[in-house]
């Protein structure tokens, strides 16, 4: 069903008008990230699009670092596009602004700091091998379904400490929250997740435990632990965010690999070369990013010659910093020796995502436990990826994966 499109507000210029639908890019099929960064050569720095509401986007490295950055100006209280109904909870912490955003996030931190990590890489590992083991004799693999569904969401679900077989329950509701076309369709995740959620949050505000899902259940803001609703909000956000983000990233790594068979044979010949493996992997992630978090403007104010007024809303798409030609050279060509590529796949400023280290560790064990076993792959002939855009971009469940050799 066409979007109806919004009515060009009387402070944007005709001229910075550009039709842009981050749901539906010309060429997301083929290059998700391509598609966006097309419009840095095409379009104004930044432009105003008639579609999901009406909204600015900013299509720069200098620009969209200020506004991941600036809370002030730009606001994290509407992160979603078209915007949610004013009255729908707030994403707890996302949609809240510094300083009390810091006491929400804290629990998120101490439980994914590095020291954290490390007591997790095992269980990753085990998991990790496990998967691939059982796939070798196959000799193919539906990829997303078959590994990148399963290894995040099996370490993320012993994090919060919920049923494993709940995956299946979970993962279309994490679907539809991150990629789905409509505020409808996002806010009847945010119901579903919140249903599911309701008696597993009350057993650990009755009980709590060493899980992560009790500490943010329990989190308390000035000496009072937060409200039950405030609760459900944030286990809700940190579900959708560790049911999702890692597992796009694998199948954006895996859909690389598979058709670049030059890159691949460089990791393989380098996999016990720990800082090669590093660099690799920032490459990788800064040719790949996912995320997209929208904003609104807290007040009228004039920015690079373009009036800004309260409550427009804005998009600054993370990864077209990593794509940016006036940061990083040359960016669409992956390349293993490139020192100080710049990305914002995992945000900047008081809203980075806690989650980035865990999600590196995930990585790299994936590439070497990967890459050790089954060391030629491609796409399946007569299949393709098909790739699916919104909040969070990611390629969905149809990428294919079958040996060349001994698989």
């Amino acid at each position: 069903m066409e979007m109806q499109l919004a009515e060009r507000p009387a402070h944007v210029p005709a001229e910075a008008v550009v039709d842009f639908d981050f749901y539906n890019l010309p060429g997301s099929d083929k290059d998700i990230q391509a598609a966006y960064a097309a419009y840095q050569g095409s379009a104004p720095d930044i432009f105003w699009t008639p579609r999901n509401g009406g909204h600015w986007v900013a299509t720069r490295a200098e620009d969209i670092l200020v506004m991941q950055k600036d809370h002030h100006r730009f606001s994290y209280r509407h992160i979603t596009l078209p915007p949610m109904p004013e009255d729908a909870p707030i994403q707890i912490p996302l949609e809240l602004d510094p300083p009390i955003h810091a006491h929400y996030r804290r629990p998120l931190m101490q439980a994914l700091v590095p020291a954290a990590v490390a007591k997790l890489e095992d269980g990753v590992h085990r998991v990790a091998v496990d998967t691939i083991e059982a796939l070798v004799p196959r000799g193919e693999c539906e990829f997303v379904e078959d590994f990148a569904k399963v290894l995040p969401i099996h370490v993320f679900l012993r994090m919060v400490n919920l049923p494993l077989e709940d995956k299946a329950l979970l993962l279309p509701i994490a679907e539809d929250s991150v990629r789905g076309r409509t505020a409808e369709i996002r806010a009847k995740a945010q119901q579903a997740m919140g249903a599911y959620l309701q008696g597993w949050v009350a057993e650990r505000r009755e009980t709590k435990g060493d899980d992560l899902l009790s500490q943010i259940v329990n989190v308390e803001i000035a000496g009072e632990r937060i409200s039950f609703p405030d609760a459900i909000s944030y286990a809700a956000l940190v579900l959708f965010g560790g049911l999702d983000t890692v597992a796009g990233m694998l199948s954006f790594f895996a859909r690389f690999l598979a058709t670049h068979e030059e890159h691949r044979r460089q990791i393989v010949a380098r996999l016990d070369d720990d800082a090669f493996l590093k660099t690799a992997i920032e490459e990788l992630i800064r040719r790949h990013g996912m995320a997209n978090t929208a904003r609104v403007v807290t007040h009228d104010f004039e920015y690079k010659g373009l009036t800004f007024k309260k409550g427009d809303r804005l998009l600054p798409p993370n990864l077209l910093v990593g794509l940016d030609d006036r940061l990083n050279s040359d960016p669409f060509t992956v390349d293993f020796a490139r020192t100080g590529g710049v990305h914002a796949a995992f945000g900047n400023g008081p809203h980075a995502c806690p989650g980035a280290i865990l999600a590196r560790r995930e990585l790299r064990i994936f590439l070497r436990e990967w890459l050790s076993r089954i060391p030629d792959f491609r796409i399946k002939p007569g299949t393709s990826p098909e790739m699916a855009t919104g909040m969070v971009n990611g390629c969905s469940a149809t990428i294919t994966v079958s040996g060349r050799r001994q698989f």
